[in-house]
C-alpha cells in the first residue's frame, strides 16, 4: 500500500524540482508564507480553505527517501507538530536535518494515516545549510546540562520553541489582566541607588574607564571614589520602591522587569538575572486586598492556559516524554497544578499556625525535616514544600504575618489582633507557596507613616538617628521618605518570580531551562 501511495505522489511532482542553495542572497516570494500552526488549524475545520499555492518557511526535522518520492518533516516553531513535504528523491539528496528551507507547493489532502494534509512541493529553496554531522544539536537524546552549554542553539528544539510561546502567551495574559483591572504598566529603572531587599547581594556598576573618559590624555590612576553617578549605584534587585512612588500618582501600577541578584546559590531555583512581575496598589488598608489581586491574576492565567493551544501542546509533550533525566513532571501532575490554581479559594494561614502545623507533623511522625521548624529562623524550603503539599491539596497556600525581625524594613505591622509566638511583633506580609516550586510570590502592606518608617530604617541601619540622613553617603533614601512626607496613602504590593511561574506552569524542574540565556555564578555563556 505504501508503494502505491508513493507512486501516486510521485506522479503529482514536477519532473525537475527547482533547487537553490543561496543562504547569503536576498530572496522574496509572491506567495504568502504560512505558519504551520495556522495551516493545521485551518485544515482541522469542517470546511478547510483551499490553497492553490503557498509557501512554508521552516527547518528540516527529518528526511525520508523512497525510490520514487521523498518526504521531509518541516517545523517552524509555531507548533510542536511538523508538516510533511513531498519531494523528489533528487532534492532530498541536498537536504539535511536542521537546514532552513522555503518550500512552495500545493496544500493537499494526504493519503497517509499520520497526517490529514501535506505540502506537495513545486519549488524548494535551501536558505541555510546545516552540517548535521557536526552540529551541536543532534536528533539523539542530549542532556539538559549539555544543552545549557549551547543556549544560542537549543532554542530551536521543538520543546524549547514551546517554552518561548508559553512565555509570550503568559506575558500577554498578564498584560491583559492588569489592563482590564485598571493597572498602569510602567518601566522603572534598572540602575538604582539602594538594595531594596537589604540582603546586600547586589551587582555594583562602574563604567569602563578606558572607553568612557572625555579626557583622552593618560592618567596616573583614577580616584578611588570617582563614581560615574557621583556615588555607588547597582543593578536593581527589585522595582518595588520606585513602583511605590508611581502608585501614589495613578493608584495601581505593575511592571515585568529584569532583576539581578549576586547570589552564589547553585540550585535549580536561582539565577543571577531573572524577570520579576511586581505590582503596587494605593489606597488599600488590608493585606487581604493584595492577596486577592495575586489570586485573581494566577487563576486567570491558569484558566486561559487550560484552553489554549500552548496548554494542549504542553500536556501532549509531557504525556509522550522520555524521562531519561528522572525528574520530569507528568501530564497528570501538570494538569493538576493548573486546576489547583483555578480552584479556590486558596488556604490562608499565619506564620505561627504554619510553624505549629510543621511541629505537629514532626511530633506525630508524619514528617521529618533536616531543619527543625521553629518560630525564630523562618521557613526553609523543605518546610514550604510540606506546607504546600499538606495544606494546599495540590494548590497554593498563603502564609501571612511573619515575625518583623526576619523581614525587610518597609513592611507595615500586622493588624493588632495578630501576634506571633511569645508576643513577637509581626508584619502584614505574605508568601504564596506552591507545590514543588515553594515560594512563588511575596507581598506586604508597606509602612506609609513617616515616623514609623523612619524608626524602622534606623533599626536596620539605613537611617542615622543623629543626623536624620537616610543612607546619605551611599545613594540617599530620602526620596523614599519623601513619599511619606508629602501626601502618603496606605498601600501594598507584591513581587512574583516570573521565571519560577513559567517553571510551575510548564513542569520544567530547573529554572536554567526555562530562561533562554540563563546567567548564574561563573556562567554567562553568550
Amino acid at each position: 500500500m505504501s508503494q502505491l501511495f508513493a507512486r501516486g505522489r510521485a506522479s503529482r511532482l514536477p519532473r525537475s524540482l527547482p533547487l537553490a542553495t543561496r543562504p547569503h542572497t536576498r530572496w522574496s516570494s509572491t506567495v504568502t508564507a504560512r505558519s504551520i500552526a495556522a495551516l493545521l488549524t485551518e485544515s482541522s475545520s469542517p470546511s478547510p480553505p483551499k490553497h492553490a499555492s503557498l509557501t512554508l518557511n521552516g527547518f528540516v526535522r527529518s528526511v525520508r527517501k523512497q525510490k520514487r518520492v521523498a518526504f521531509a518533516a518541516i517545523g517552524d516553531g509555531s507548533s510542536l507538530k511538523t508538516v510533511q513535504a513531498v519531494l523528489t528523491p533528487e532534492h532530498a539528496d541536498a537536504l539535511s536535518t536542521g537546514a532552513a528551507v522555503a518550500i512552495t507547493g500545493r496544500w493537499a489532502p494526504s493519503p497517509g494515516a499520520e497526517q490529514s494534509f501535506e505540502l506537495q512541493a513545486d519549488s524548494v529553496r535551501i536558505l541555510g545549510t546545516n552540517d548535521a554531522a557536526t552540529s551541536p544539536i543532534q536528533k539523539k537524546y542530549q542532556t539538559a546540562e549539555f544543552l545549557r552549554t549551547v543556549p544560542h542553539l537549543r532554542a530551536r528544539l521543538p520543546f524549547n520553541t514551546l517554552l518561548l510561546r508559553l512565555r509570550s502567551l503568559v506575558t500577554a495574559q498578564v498584560t491583559n489582566y492588569f489592563a482590564n483591572h485598571g493597572f498602569i504598566q510602567s518601566h522603572p529603572p534598572i540602575i538604582t541607588s539602594s538594595d531594596c531587599e537589604g540582603a546586600g547581594e547586589v551587582f555594583a556598576i562602574s563604567p569602563d574607564s578606558s572607553s568612557n573618559s572625555a579626557d583622552t590624555a593618560p592618567k596616573q590612576s583614577a580616584p578611588r571614589h570617582d563614581h560615574f553617578f557621583g556615588s555607588p549605584k547597582y543593578l536593581t534587585v527589585s522595582s518595588q520602591l520606585h513602583l511605590e512612588a508611581l502608585a501614589q500618582s495613578v493608584g495601581k501600577v505593575w511592571t515585568l522587569s529584569p532583576t539581578f541578584r549576586a547570589e552564589k546559590s547553585d540550585t535549580a531555583r536561582h539565577l543571577s538575572e531573572f524577570y520579576m512581575l511586581e505590582a503596587e496598589v494605593a489606597f488599600v488598608d488590608d493585606l487581604v486586598q493584595v492577596m486577592d489581586v495575586v489570586e485573581g491574576l494566577l487563576r486567570a492565567l491558569a484558566s486561559e492556559l487550560q484552553s489554549s493551544q500552548v496548554g494542549s501542546e504542553l500536556l501532549e509533550a509531557r504525556a509522550r516524554q522520555d524521562d531519561k533525566d528522572g525528574n520530569a513532571v507528568s501530564s497528570t501532575v501538570l494538569a493538576r497544578r493548573w486546576q489547583g490554581l483555578v480552584a479556590g479559594p486558596w488556604p490562608r494561614i499565619t506564620y505561627q499556625n504554619a510553624v505549629e502545623h510543621l511541629q505537629a507533623a514532626v511530633s506525630s511522625g508524619h514528617a521529618h525535616f533536616e531543619h527543625e521548624p521553629g518560630h525564630k529562623d523562618g521557613l526553609q524550603t523543605e518546610h514550604e514544600r510540606f506546607i504546600a503539599e499538606s495544606l494546599g491539596g495540590g494548590g497554593p497556600v498563603f502564609v501571612t504575618d511573619y515575625p518583623r525581625d526576619i523581614k525587610p524594613f518597609y513592611m507595615a505591622p500586622s493588624a493588632e489582633t495578630t501576634t506571633g509566638a511569645n508576643g513577637r511583633s509581626t508584619v502584614a506580609c505574605f508568601d504564596l507557596l506552591v507545590p514543588d516550586i515553594c515560594e512563588l510570590v511575596g507581598g506586604s502592606m508597606r509602612e506609609h507613616r513617616l515616623p514609623e518608617l523612619t524608626k524602622a530604617m534606623e533599626e536596620h541601619g539605613l537611617q542615622s538617628a543623629s543626623t536624620g540622613d537616610a543612607e546619605a553617603s551611599d545613594g540617599s533614601l530620602q526620596w523614599y521618605l519623601d513619599l511619606r512626607r508629602y501626601g502618603s496613602v496606605p498601600h501594598g504590593g507584591f513581587g512574583m518570580g516570573f521565571d519560577r511561574l513559567l517553571c510551575y506552569l510548564s513542569g520544567v524542574t530547573n529554572i536554567r531551562d526555562i530562561v533562554s540565556f540563563p546567567r548564574w555564578h561563573k556562567r554567562c555563556d553568550c
